[in-house]
């Protein structure tokens, strides 16, 4: 055996030991770094935070415990189906956050928790390094909407509401930024919103805004779907 395959196989055994160690409690580490630990909104994203996420999809109860971490009125929501077609599963109705909403709206529990990620460690720290305030409202376009995806047949994540579409922003002292008007600008409005679209893109799975296409002139939009873009 070669000395780097030995090496190797080491660290791979140390890693699983390591684990196995953690998973049984022998060995204690912060529950950021811990990956059977709940996620915790208030943590900043770490490489652990993916796969925390993707716990969240399937379990209910989890979902919603790991939302009582992150600064959001919220409400679980009945599953139904308003189209037969279009199920919404595990939804909760999200009346506001750190900021406020321009109106509540419904979204997937999953979505919930990767919009609170992203507003507490992105938008508003993005806010504060180039305006020196807070966020204090959304503007959207809402999240759910039964219908398939511009010239397809295939369902958009809207179809169970498990994508958000943001228009733009209030800051505290009432300043008013919008993806239409700004995004082409040179000024620190346009710079905010460049910089909110890649934070946006290190915790959605999909984020599309100007750039992708003219049906995103005036949005963000981000959602929980399978797949990685950033555009």
């Amino acid at each position: 055996m070669s000395i780097g395959r030995f090496v190797f196989l080491s660290i791979v055994v140390a890693s699983l030991a390591a684990a196995m160690a953690v998973w049984r409690g022998h060995l204690e580490v912060p529950r950021q770094w811990n990956p059977w630990a709940p996620l915790d909104l208030r943590d900043a994203p770490n490489l652990l935070t993916g796969h925390k996420l993707r716990r969240l999809q399937q379990d209910r109860e989890l979902c919603l415990s790991v939302l009582e971490t992150a600064e959001m009125r919220f409400t679980p929501m009945p599953d139904i189906a308003p189209e037969p077609r279009c199920l919404l599963e595990n939804t909760v109705r999200i009346e506001r956050s750190s900021a406020q909403f321009s109106a509540p709206f419904r979204a997937t529990c999953h979505l919930a928790a990767a919009y609170a990620l992203f507003e507490r460690h992105g938008l508003q720290p993005a806010a504060h390094e180039v305006f020196g305030q807070s966020v204090a409202r959304i503007d959207h376009f809402g999240s759910f909407a039964c219908r398939t995806i511009a010239r397809s047949n295939r369902l958009s994540q809207h179809a169970t509401a498990n994508a958000f579409d943001i228009a733009g922003f209030r800051l505290e002292d009432g300043t008013r930024i919008t993806v239409a008007r700004d995004w082409q600008g040179e000024g620190d409005a346009a710079r905010f919103l460049r910089r909110v679209r890649d934070e946006a893109c290190q915790v959605f799975n999909i984020t599309l805004g100007p750039d992708y296409n003219q049906a995103h002139h005036d949005h963000f939009h981000v959602d929980m779907g399978g797949g990685r873009l950033c555009r």
